[in-house]
């Protein structure tokens, strides 16, 4: 059984005009997407969304890409940031009802958006 954990995926809010919520890729198939209300909620349904997707690949006996291993990405990595941002990333969190992961992770992907968007 594969860990579908272990996907790379891609999180970016909609526009109102797209519908709003939460729009969830997986690079690796260019066919799954899945969208949420919440950013949590995408990710469950983006879930859904590759289990469904494999079961696909595997019944017409196409191939499955494997998760990235090796000089991939993890999707980890550590800041430090002052105690004064901390302490306001995890109010929003909190008022947001969001883990502050989640949060950070919805927040750079809004940076990331808007500085391709840039050029």
């Amino acid at each position: 059984m594969r860990d579908l954990t272990k996907y790379p995926f891609e999180i970016r809010p909609l526009d109102q005009d797209e519908g709003g919520g939460f729009l969830i890729s997986y690079p690796d198939f260019t066919e799954c997407i899945s969208d949420g209300e919440t950013p949590e909620e995408a990710i469950h349904n983006g879930l859904d969304a590759l289990a469904e997707t494999i079961a696909a690949l595997e019944d017409l006996g196409l191939p499955v890409p494997e998760p990235r291993s090796g000089g991939s990405y993890s999707g980890r990595f550590v800041q430090r940031v002052p105690r004064s941002l901390h302490a306001k990333l995890a109010a929003q969190a909190r008022q947001e009802g969001v883990s502050m992961n989640t949060l950070v992770t919805v927040i750079l992907a809004e940076g990331v958006n808007m500085h391709e968007f840039k050029r």
